[in-house]
């Protein structure tokens, strides 16, 4: 079995340098919007880039959260958050909205794409079609027994469950 990765949430720079201080192998934060962590600090577009440009040297992965449902209305903004951050060199994208997974698909080639906890995948079934959708890694709901994870993990979709709070474990 592989070693488990850490997975650390950043609401702020300091907690970004906190978690790359303590290990973490990937960082996950949000921008300015379209975010379930609205209520964390979050970045600006000139702090994400420095964000990252730190990871990068530590060789800390990051993770943008952009998993709210998206209107039609907000679909542009989604969308340049996400090429500005791909371009800033943001490794995936964490999404609960199958429309906005769909179209960062076709508008960004090789985007890596994270399905949000917030999708509720519960079975084997819904981990399947989240990677028919495009999905790389699916977030597990948080409430899951270990058998039910086992079966989910035999799809063969890279795995990410909560172990205590906002910290993950992916494997």
């Amino acid at each position: 079995m592989k070693k488990p990765l850490v997975l650390s949430p950043a609401g702020s720079f300091d907690s970004l340098v906190a978690a790359i201080d303590a290990g973490a192998d990937e960082i996950y934060f949000g921008l300015s919007s379209h975010n379930a962590r609205i209520n964390a600090q979050n970045f600006t577009k000139s702090e994400a880039k420095e964000a990252i440009k730190l990871c990068r040297l530590y060789g800390v992965k990051t993770d943008i959260t952009l998993n709210t449902l998206i209107t039609d209305r907000e679909m542009k903004e989604a969308c340049d958050i996400a090429y500005f951050a791909a371009c800033e060199g943001a490794d995936a994208f964490i999404l609960q909205d199958i429309g906005l997974a769909k179209t960062l698909k076709k508008a960004i080639p090789g985007i890596v794409l994270h399905a949000s906890t917030q999708c509720t995948c519960h079975s084997k079934t819904g981990a399947e079609m989240l990677a028919e959708a495009g999905f790389d890694r699916v977030v597990l709901a948080r409430e899951l027994d270990k058998e039910r994870i086992k079966n989910i993990v035999k799809t063969g979709i890279e795995t990410e469950i909560f172990v205590h709070g906002a910290l993950c474990v992916c494997h």
